[in-house]
């Protein structure tokens, strides 16, 4: 009996992906996509450009759109899809530019570590680079990190992306350019461009956790509470969120520069070390604002630690003023009958004067201690 099948005599459910159990097997070709139930529409745009070309539109047949030509004088055709829910698209392009079904698999699984793959003719696959990376953005106040899939062909780029809307739309003005860079260059040279907005995006949202921490810093130190402490807990779960994208994105970049592959050019390299360098700062960034999150958190136990302390010295000196005076009164309270002070005229007004003349000569001698009355 299998796995699989005493897991089904027991009851239990093992982990699947795509419907697949443990020691199936590996990758998702062509047929197992047809199988896939529809899910989701998918919103698939093309841009065809060259020096002297510029076509950009939506495709509504895919199928039908990937069996025509590419207009005349198109050096670089990107195709964006928008959404991984319907298998039907994703089988179009993965017949159509043969691609690798362990790239699907990956392509399909929203939850992969950004990383890079190479596939050449000994895979019995057209060369091809292969690429997953984590686009970040703040949506409002929320920190978003989704796949990116991307495959660099020698004309081509296929992009996937989990939901609509990225950080693109300068490159996309830049196409539509007439005379600009990238339209004399490469499908590499559009790879860089397509990385370096998604790093440099991250500077923003960097500047965003910056201010916060600067308002954070305030609080911890004016007005410290609990929702402060749960507002830094969040920063940094945040921030450590944003490493985790960041982080193997600089491996990434390494990985397409330093590759050998006959699908980056060396003009595309020398820009893509920019895109590295970017990648390292961002990380120094954002191992200092951990750091500071950190110190905000020892600042913030210290701040509550000092503001307790304030509390219990208060405390301690009023309950030490009114020693001497529990004294008088308990003194004085007692039910002897032969106290000469009990029969005086002005017992009452002495007691009331010498507790004063006590309770104040105390207040002044902590002030002038400085126990009290100084920050």
């Amino acid at each position: 009996m299998t796995v699989a099948e005493k897991a089904e005599v027991d009851g239990l459910e093992l982990p699947t992906r795509f419907g697949q159990v443990p020691g199936a097997i590996p990758g998702v070709d062509p047929e197992a996509l047809a199988a896939m139930p529809p899910g989701s529409a998918a919103r698939v745009t093309c841009i065809d450009y060259g020096p002297a070309l510029h076509e950009c539109r939506a495709i509504e047949d895919v199928e039908d759109f990937l069996v025509r030509h590419r207009p005349e004088g198109t050096t670089v055709r990107w195709i964006n899809v928008d959404g991984i829910g319907d298998p039907s698209v994703i089988r179009a392009l993965a017949v159509k530019y043969n691609l690798h079904p362990l790239a699907v698999e990956d392509l399909l699984d929203p939850n992969q570590r950004p990383k890079i793959d190479v596939f050449g003719e000994e895979e019995g696959m057209q060369p091809r680079i292969f690429l997953i990376v984590r686009m970040i953005q703040l949506l409002g106040e929320t920190l978003s990190s989704e796949q990116i899939s991307i495959f660099l062909g020698h004309s081509t780029v296929l992009t996937f992306q989990q939901t609509p809307g990225d950080v693109w739309d300068p490159i996309r003005r830049r196409i539509a350019k007439e005379g600009s860079r990238i339209r004399g260059l490469d499908a590499s040279y559009l790879l860089y461009a397509l990385l370096d907005a998604i790093v440099d995006y991250c500077f923003p949202v960097l500047e965003h956790y910056g201010d916060r921490l600067e308002e954070l810093e305030d609080l911890v130190l004016d007005r410290p509470d609990r929702r402060t402490i749960g507002e830094i807990h969040e920063l940094k779960r945040e921030l450590l969120l944003l490493r985790r994208a960041v982080w193997p994105m600089r491996e990434v970049v390494n990985g397409v520069q330093r590759e050998p592959h006959e699908c980056v050019s060396e003009n595309s390299r020398i820009y893509l070390r920019d895109v590295y360098d970017h990648a390292i700062q961002i990380m120094d960034i954002i191992e200092t604002y951990r750091e500071v999150a950190s110190s905000l958190t020892e600042t913030y136990m210290t701040s509550m630690s000092n503001r307790l302390s304030e509390v219990m010295k208060v405390l301690t000196i009023i309950g030490t003023i009114f020693i001497p005076l529990t004294f008088l009164v308990g003194v004085y309270g007692m039910n002897f009958e032969h106290m000469p002070e009990l029969k005086m005229r002005y017992g009452y007004p002495t007691f009331w004067i010498l507790s004063l003349l006590i309770a104040g000569g105390m207040i002044a001698w902590f002030r002038r201690r400085g126990w009290i009355g100084s920050r």
